[in-house]
């Protein structure tokens, strides 16, 4: 395995070709465009009156430490996750261009280890013991596997680029490796890291400006060459996930449905401007009340006025599970329990419990199933065939279910 250093992004690139026939392979597609967009938007937020919190940071931290990395460091057995067999890494760049056609899908779902896999852990079932928390891993670390493999093209080639562990923090101390998904518990999530780094003594203490602006947790991308090689090799690698509709709605209401100075002037005004009409000299003045309807245009739209965001952005493309090869594969759905699970399982302080509170908007009801249909409702059955197909890749790497039956 080695790193790859990768010059400064170029000009941003906004769109991805969706044919008609199909859907472009594009959830488990190199970083690179994804970063440029952020790029974009961090120059489209110059002149805004709140700090840029997604924009990437200049400054790196170093680990002088790792300056005289003597040898590659053997992977470390981790007896605590039974359930976790280190496979050899996956290049995203090998990843197929293919279309998938409706037949292509049934294909691939016949396929009787993907059939064996699918959901075997619908969400609020896990039971309370680590035999099943146990066995419920297996059957996520197989099927990821399993999902990564057809789409692969045989390649032995191993890369990582900077950018491919651009999104995940650093617990050097309990040696954990955690890929940030916004709006799948992130935020709680960085409280935890805080306190297992000893930077605060519990999660209810630190408030949401410290988790987001603070910059107290190191990102992987900071260390060097030597120093990230050995963190994959040895740390536990953790990813926690959410229902991919239900994870964009809620970022939807979290962006554009609260007062937001960072969202609206960036996303909403371009969106407003581009997708309605006879819109309002204050709606293009200040980018509020930009539509469910809208939002999915913009997403679905290979010319898109604005550049992506992590909040939205497929999981494929935020952590690479396809070439990282997660260790411990979270849900949302279930986050209390396996998170707690987890700390228990790399010895973190028996004090220390997951959080249940609500980072922002504390007052709104949490985005449910059921709160995500209704959005949903306002869509025609194109729109919610092509916003399926956008979030296709994580809808089947991580056993989720078709969210409506009209869907293939």
């Amino acid at each position: 395995m080695k790193i790859v250093e990768v010059p400064p992004s170029g000009p941003c690139v906004t769109g991805r070709h969706v044919g008609a026939g199909g859907l472009l392979l594009l959830h488990l597609q190199d970083l690179t465009e994804t970063l440029q967009q952020q790029n974009q938007v961090q120059a489209e937020f110059r002149g805004t009156d709140e700090p840029c919190p997604y924009c990437p940071e200049n400054d790196k931290q170093s680990d002088p430490a790792e300056d005289n990395f003597p040898r590659p460091v053997q992977p470390v057995q981790l007896p605590v996750f039974p359930w976790v067999q280190r496979s050899s890494l996956i290049n995203p760049r090998d990843i197929s261009a293919a279309h998938i056609t409706k037949s292509h899908r049934k294909l691939l779902l016949k396929s009787t280890p993907l059939v064996q896999q699918r959901n075997v852990d619908p969400p609020g079932q896990i039971k309370e013991n680590p035999e099943r928390l146990t066995q419920v891993q297996q059957s996520r670390q197989r099927l990821m596997r399993e999902v990564c493999a057809k789409y692969t093209s045989g390649s032995t080639k191993q890369t990582i680029t900077r950018m491919h562990v651009s999104r995940i923090f650093v617990e050097d101390k309990h040696k954990l490796l955690y890929c940030e998904v916004p709006k799948a518990g992130c935020s709680n999530w960085k409280r935890v890291l805080m306190v297992l780094q000893g930077l605060a003594s519990s999660t209810g203490e630190i408030q949401h400006d410290e988790v987001h602006y603070g910059n107290h947790l190191k990102r992987l991308d900071s260390f060097d060459q030597k120093g990230i090689i050995r963190r994959l090799k040895t740390y536990t690698k953790v990813l926690f996930l959410r229902e991919p509709f239900e994870r964009l709605v809620s970022a939807f209401r979290d962006k554009f449905e609260s007062p937001n100075s960072y969202y609206h002037p960036v996303f909403g005004k371009p969106i407003i401007s581009k997708y309605r009409s006879n819109a309002t000299q204050y709606a293009l003045r200040t980018g509020a009340g930009v539509t469910f309807k809208e939002f999915i245009q913009y997403l679905l739209d290979v010319h898109r006025p604005v550049g992506m965001d992590i909040h939205w952005e497929p999981v494929g493309h935020l952590c690479s599970p396809c070439l990282l090869d997660y260790d411990f594969i979270g849900k949302f759905e279930t986050l209390e329990e396996e998170a707690n699970f987890l700390l228990r399982s790399i010895g973190a302080p028996s004090n220390l419990t997951f959080p249940s509170f609500k980072d922002r908007n504390p007052n709104a009801e949490r985005t449910s199933l059921d709160i995500t249909r209704r959005y949903f409702a306002q869509l025609n059955v194109t729109e919610r065939q092509r916003a399926y197909d956008f979030y296709y890749m994580d809808y089947l790497m991580f056993n989720y279910s078709k969210p409506f039956k009209d869907l293939y």
